[in-house]
Formats: C-alpha cells, sequence, structure tokens
C-alpha cells in the first residue's frame, strides 16, 4: 500500500465537498426536529430534489437553476408530509417511511429519459493568489459555490435559533407545543414552515449530488445519505455546530476510504464501502451510552 500519493490537503478538499450534501439535509432536519416534528423522509425528499434539481439544470443549462429546482423539488414532498401529518394527523414515523419510498418510486420515474445525460456544474471559485496559497488555499478559496453556501446556512440556523424571537418560538413550539398554543402562537403554521425549510435544504443536500459530485442522473444516487443526516441531528444533539463537525466526520471517513482504494489497502472493497456506515452507528452507540438511564432523549409529538 502506497500512502504517499495521498495530499492532505486534497483530502481535505474532498472531505468538504463530500460531506455537504449531508450537512445540507442534516441542517434541514436539524430545523424540523427542533419545532417538535420526526420526519423519516429525509432520503425520499434528497433523492426528489436530485432529479428534479437535475432536470431543471439539463432543460435550462444553468446549474442556479437546477438547484431552485432541487430545494423546489424537496419543499413540494415536504408540504406533502406536513398535509398528512399537521392536518390530517397521519403518524409521522409511518408518514415519512411512506415519502421515502414514495421519494425514490418518484425519483425512477421521472428521471428515465434523463441516464447517461451530463448537467451543467458550477464553477470552483477563484480567488487568484488566495487559491494558490500553500495547503490552506485550495482548502479554503478553492470550493465551488455551494460549499459555502452550505456554511451559510448552517450559521444563519444558528443565529436564528439562537438570537431571533422566530426562533424562540420555533423552540417553544418544539419543546411545549401546548403552552406555545397558549400564549397564541399557531403551532400548525409554524410546523410547516419548519417542514419546509428542511425539505428544501435536503433538495438542496439532493441536488449537490447530481450537479456536483457526480454530474449527471442515477437512480438511488442518495445511497442513504438520508438515513446518515438523520443520524448526524441525533450524534450533534440537535446543535448546528456540532451538526456540521459530523457532517464533516461522515465526509472525512467517505473521502479517506477512496484514497485507501486507490492507494491499494490490502482490505475487501466491501469492507471500506461499510465503514462510513460502521463508523455512524459506533457514533450513535457511543452517544446513547452517554446519556443518563432512562433518558428517551427528545420527545415528538405526533400532532399540533
Amino acid at each position: 500500500m502506497d500512502l504517499s500519493t495521498i495530499n492532505p490537503a486534497l483530502l481535505v478538499a474532498s472531505l468538504m465537498v463530500a460531506a455537504t450534501p449531508i450537512l445540507l439535509a442534516a441542517i434541514g432536519e436539524l430545523v424540523v426536529e427542533r419545532s417538535g416534528v420526526l420526519n423519516l423522509g429525509v432520503e425520499g425528499m434528497m433523492i426528489t430534489g436530485a432529479v428534479c434539481g437535475f432536470i431543471a439544470a439539463v432543460w435550462t443549462q444553468n446549474p442556479w437553476v437546477g438547484f431552485v429546482g432541487a430545494a423546489l423539488g424537496g419543499a413540494v414532498l415536504a408540504l406533502l408530509f406536513a398535509l398528512l401529518t399537521q392536518v390530517l394527523l397521519s403518524n409521522q414515523v409511518a408518514t415519512g417511511l411512506a415519502l421515502t419510498l414514495f421519494g425514490l418510486g418518484l425519483s425512477a420515474l421521472l428521471g428515465q429519459g434523463y441516464i447517461g445525460i451530463r448537467a451543467p456544474t458550477l464553477p470552483r471559485v477563484d480567488l487568484g493568489p488566495l487559491t494558490d496559497l500553500p495547503v490552506v488555499g485550495r482548502i479554503l478559496f478553492g470550493q465551488d459555490p455551494m460549499v459555502y453556501l452550505s456554511l451559510l446556512i448552517v450559521a444563519g440556523v444558528w443565529a436564528f435559533l439562537k438570537f431571533s424571537r422566530a426562533g424562540l418560538v420555533l423552540r417553544a413550539v418544539g419543546e411545549n407545543h401546548g403552552a406555545a398554543h397558549a400564549l397564541g402562537y399557531n403551532v400548525r403554521i409554524v410546523r410547516t414552515c419548519a417542514i419546509a425549510f428542511g425539505g428544501a435544504c435536503a433538495g438542496l443536500g439532493g441536488g449537490y449530488l447530481s450537479l456536483v459530485r457526480v454530474p449527471q442522473w442515477t437512480e438511488g444516487m442518495t445511497a442513504g445519505a438520508g438515513w446518515i443526516a438523520l443520524a448526524i441531528v441525533v450524534f450533534a444533539s440537535w446543535k448546528p455546530w456540532r451538526l456540521l463537525l459530523g457532517a464533516y466526520l461522515f465526509g472525512g471517513v467517505t473521502v479517506l476510504q477512496l484514497n485507501l482504494q486507490a492507494g491499494g489497502l490490502a482490505v475487501p472493497v466491501e469492507y471500506l464501502s461499510m465503514s462510513p456506515y460502521l463508523v455512524t452507528i459506533l457514533v450513535l452507540v457511543v452517544m446513547s451510552a452517554g446519556r443518563a438511564p432512562g433518558s428517551l432523549g427528545r420527545t415528538f409529538h405526533a400532532s399540533s
């Protein structure tokens, strides 16, 4: 095995790219769960965003229009979840699982005529001399715009939840919806807005997969990224900056296993491919072991 071919700077830069779709989906789900709703349909919203974004980008030859289409696709599917759970009061867990299956089937249907077509991609940010700086240049100043946008969204969600009145209302609805309703807040509308935001972020994450990481449409291309995003929200204890750490941890493991394969590590490829998911399970086990006995974590309400 030859590890000398692994460039640490390129490894970290690739880590940020690999983590971005999961980070986008996870930050949206964090907002949803802070409102007191559990949406297990992240995978379905991601794959729907991926195919909608790809189709929009191919038709317009504009990747930015593609990302708008991806966000809209994820948001529409999320609003369907909101209709079923917040208006018709269906079970959140069953509805979320059904949403994932529906999204996977819908994306396969919509993407039938787009297999093998390449979409226009986003150019990388070129800041001239800054990009050429040793080590940090390629990492900090040579990424595509969506990497920076994902970081801005994380910072914005953190500021929103911590400093804004609307963020306080959202947290109040999630922690005690009865008290929030007694104070005059419309719990159903607050949760619907949070669900739509989470769907748009999941759609952006899926769009990043089909427009940047692999600029083409492949059926099932999310490959469980939505489920990883759900796990990372728990790992982060519903805190945005911990979420960033968790997403980059998973991205790092993903990129490292690809580099180890390229370096000729004498381990079956299947073991390396499952390593990111194994790390996620181990992290969740450690997090669960650190909780107080009898603790059931956050409580989610099936209806408003």
